[in-house]
């Protein structure tokens, strides 16, 4: 995702965070339209499939809905919510075990059928990869790259210290560096 991406997603969801107490309805229907893909994106990274995913999303979104100030009133609101999904993923998986992982691809038109098929074989490995990763190395590198969130963010998301997400990341990139060397050679 782009800096200038990022910046008008951050804004956005500022903007509906700050009409949560004055409409909340309506700045939780917007809310959940602008964060559904990445917190679903997110929480398929606990629970391993798309259905749980979503019940988690739904699950925080619910409870948000029933006392929207917590969510106004938060220091950081954005880790905030991140956290509400994982607790409920956590929730979810403590009560039924997913297995499978389904991450749609998706390419544009012009690329090449060669180029398609190397990107998704790509994509594979490293989506492999990604899951041979201890579950708490993998929640850091899915929060730091797809959702580009800080250190500090996700140490607020996940309850821990800053020290603790920068150690994760760490040993998740000096494993993911060492599996990968031999495709790169």
């Amino acid at each position: 995702m782009s800096p200038i991406a990022t910046a008008d997603f951050q804004a956005s969801f500022r903007n509906c965070v700050t009409r949560l107490t004055e409409q909340p309805e309506l700045a939780l229907t917007e809310m959940f339209d602008l964060t559904a893909q990445r917190l679903v994106r997110f929480a398929i990274t606990i629970t391993g499939n798309q259905p749980d995913a979503e019940d988690a999303m739904q699950g925080a979104f619910s409870r948000i809905a029933f006392r929207p100030r917590l969510l106004a009133k938060a220091d950081a609101p954005w880790p905030y919510l991140i956290r509400s999904v994982r607790n409920e993923a956590l929730r979810i998986i403590k009560k039924r075990k997913g297995t499978g992982f389904d991450v749609a691809e998706r390419s544009s038109p012009e690329e090449s059928v060669e180029s398609q098929i190397v990107h998704e074989e790509t994509a594979d490995t490293v989506r492999r990869l990604l899951k041979t990763l201890p579950r708490n190395q993998y929640e850091v590198v899915i929060l730091k790259h797809w959702e580009e969130l800080t250190f500090a963010e996700i140490a607020e998301a996940l309850g821990l210290s800053q020290n603790t997400v920068a150690s994760r990341y760490r040993y998740a990139m000096e494993k993911l560096h060492r599996s990968l060397e031999p495709l790169v050679r």
